[in-house]
């Protein structure tokens, strides 16, 4: 059973260790010249056989050019607003996380497994594998699985449990010692200021950090674990099937949190200066996938098999509104807002839908259903930037 957490500065250096159609054949437009009497050569037995198939030739070689082109292949179908960025990484990576160094939108990193790091300086549209010795020390096969800039400080985190940060916008990286005390794996870090950062586990630890990560400082008291063992009888239903992670975690800008449980039953929040997780039964009868923040500071919530709901008004609340989405019965993975009005969600199977009032109603971008991958993630770095990123080491980057 988790314990409660302790202050990080208890810790000495460092805490963290088809169906098928017949089409129809074109019509034969022949030459202005063409003698009628060669459509019927059983009636001009006259008529020369070698000359009969040079014009006939002739005749196929006009209907050719008249004819309206073929359909472009499904992959070669542009997406309306979105290109595909081919990226030099083995076709089974999954795309994790992506940011930009604030005072340079042109550079870049973008995470996954497998180890991969890559790094753009162009603004996304290239991107080349980048090597950082001291994650190579050893012989794991990282998942990087959050990446966070605030000026030119940047912090990655991965898992097994790996800590590296940048005070040169990401010329150097220095690994950070970890602790084996540290409760969960690390899913995720926000920079927050000079030598800033917050972190959390999927266990619900929250730490913050303001020396570069050497010492961190417990924000919560204890994990969602013992907070559910104190309040399974408050009402909470599904509490006791709970397995002690989270499935997904999202922070608003403002530093609030969201969390789903591992199974979707429930769902958790955290606001600055709480002293624990507050669970929320979820008001839907299928269970969650994903939940996180819209622009005006209300939550949207996934289901699985496809369903996305909105919450009435804004804050923390409990009461949800569905909203009618083109998901063909795949799940959607991640909603992304690019202002208060647009967003775009993404999801499996390519699955790719746009709002432009807020989330009231989605339309389909039906090319991206071209796309043989899942599409885990939507990031907007600012309004002109976004990405979307997927398995198989798809990438989408937003044209606008």
């Amino acid at each position: 059973m988790a314990s409660s957490l302790q202050p990080l500065a208890d810790f000495s250096n460092s805490i963290f260790k088809p169906t098928t159609t017949t089409a129809t054949p074109p019509r034969l437009l022949l030459p202005h010249n063409f003698p009628p009497s060669r459509l019927a050569p059983c009636k001009a037995a006259n008529i020369n056989r070698r000359q009969l198939i040079a014009d006939t030739a002739a005749a196929i070689a006009v209907t050719t050019l008249l004819s309206p082109p073929l359909p472009a292949k499904a992959d070669d179908v542009p997406l309306s607003e979105w290109e595909r960025v081919y990226l030099p990484i083995d076709p089974g990576v999954v795309l994790l996380d992506i940011a930009f160094v604030p005072d340079d939108p042109t550079h870049g990193f973008l995470l996954g497994t497998r180890q991969t790091i890559l790094e753009t300086k162009d603004g996304g549209t290239t991107w080349a594998p980048r090597s950082i010795a001291s994650a190579e020390e050893e012989d794991f096969n990282y998942r990087f699985n959050s990446i966070s800039f605030k000026g030119k400080e940047g912090w990655i985190i991965g898992k097994p449990a790996i800590l590296l940060h940048t005070s040169d916008a990401g010329e150097n990286w220095k690994r950070i010692p970890l602790s084996s005390q540290l409760p969960g794996d690390m899913v995720y870090i926000k920079a927050t200021g000079e030598e800033s950062a917050e972190m959390v586990t999927d266990e619900g630890a929250i730490y913050v950090t303001s020396n570069k990560g050497y010492n961190w400082r417990a924000a919560i008291q204890e994990t969602v674990s013992a907070t559910l063992n104190r309040t399974v009888s408050s009402g909470i239903s599904g509490a006791s099937y709970y397995t002690g992670t989270f499935s997904t975690v999202n922070r608003s800008p403002d530093g609030r949190y969201v969390a789903v449980s591992s199974r979707g039953n429930f769902y958790l929040t955290w606001e600055p200066g709480q002293a624990y997780w507050q669970p929320h039964n979820r008001a839907v009868a299928r269970r969650i996938q994903s939940m996180g923040w819209r622009s005006d500071g209300g939550l949207w919530l996934l289901v699985r098999g496809g369903g996305l709901y909105l919450s009435k008004g804004t804050g923390i609340t409990e009461d949800f509104e569905e909203v009618s989405v083109q998901s063909r019965g795949f799940g959607i993975l991640d909603v992304g807002y690019r202002s208060q009005d647009e967003a775009w969600a993404a999801g499996g199977s390519g699955i790719l839908l746009k709002t432009t009032n807020g989330g009231k109603t989605w339309i389909r971008d039906k090319a991206a259903d071209n796309i043989a991958a899942n599409l885990y993630s939507v990031k907007f770095i600012n309004d002109n930037q976004g990405f979307v990123l997927g398995n198989d080491g798809v990438l989408l980057k937003y044209l606008g």
